[in-house]
């Protein structure tokens, strides 16, 4: 299984970069997946960059219903006539963000939300042999503070992230949780993995939605503190962090968890 980083905050091979995130998955059967979108099409300009044809993409999958994951939807329909693309029912409900202008916008386009190609996925969807979706996560355990700041599908409520779902792989004796910016609580995604597969994984790829806490700094020192400790008890599953982890957050985690967890930027590849 190769796991190629087409869109991510930080560039490690000197591509364009934006916030968001899109990986490229390619399985050793030939399965080609591609998660996430990023904002627009840079992640398909980037995949041209470095040499892989997103044409070849079999399963597309949405994590969630904002902008810098799902924005380049319309284009990646446009450029691939085949894949289905899986999305949360919730996904096209409006999102919106709290930033110093006010409430700003930050969902999907709602006119692709009916496109034939799209398929809404439930609790636990089983793709193929390989391929699983879960969302209804439940817990918050390290449940990120960046999540105040989030609301929708009415202005005046807080997100409860219903519409965020995961990815679990499961190829041979290797197996991979994906999650794009687990604001559901990346430990408590974790948990529902685990559960779901009977073991934990060997991987996890996710951005784990630490950036613009605004905790002070001594409490995100505590908060990142009892983090590594959770993740740590997974002591043979290996993290790679991206996107809304933020590299000072990582370097934190890192100063912790040691090699246990490593950055995954734009250009980047994992030989799982």
């Amino acid at each position: 299984m190769i796991i190629t980083s087409l869109i991510e905050n930080t560039s490690g091979k000197g591509l364009p970069v934006e916030h968001g995130l899109s990986l490229h998955i390619h399985l050793q059967d030939g399965q080609n997946i591609l998660f996430d979108m990023g904002q627009g099409d840079l992640y398909w300009q980037n995949a041209q960059r470095l040499g892989i044809d997103l044409k070849d993409v079999n399963v597309a999958i949405v994590s969630h219903g904002h902008y810098d994951h799902g924005g380049g939807l319309e284009s990646f329909l446009r450029n691939n006539d085949h894949a289905s693309v899986y999305v949360h029912p919730d996904a096209f409900l409006p999102h919106y963000s709290l930033r110093e202008e006010g409430l700003s916008f930050i969902g999907l386009n709602p006119q692709l939300a009916d496109n034939q190609r799209l398929v809404k996925s439930q609790a636990v969807t089983r793709i193929n042999e390989h391929l699983t979706l879960f969302s209804n996560v439940q817990g918050d355990c390290c449940y990120p503070h960046g999540n105040r700041l989030l609301f929708g599908p009415d202005k005046k409520e807080k997100d409860t992230f219903c519409h965020e779902q995961n990815l679990m792989i499961q190829e041979e004796d290797t197996s991979v949780l994906i999650a794009g910016c687990a604001h559901r609580g990346i430990v408590n995604i974790l948990n529902r993995c685990t559960q779901l597969l009977g073991h934990a994984p060997d991987y996890v790829l996710a951005g784990m939605h630490l950036m613009k806490s605004g905790l002070e700094s001594a409490d995100e020192a505590t908060f990142i503190r009892q983090l590594a400790t959770e993740l740590m008890l997974y002591k043979k599953t290996r993290f790679y962090t991206m996107h809304c982890t933020g590299t000072e957050p990582f370097a934190q985690l890192q100063s912790i968890m040691g090699a246990q967890i490593q950055y995954m930027a734009c250009g980047d590849q994992i030989f799982c």
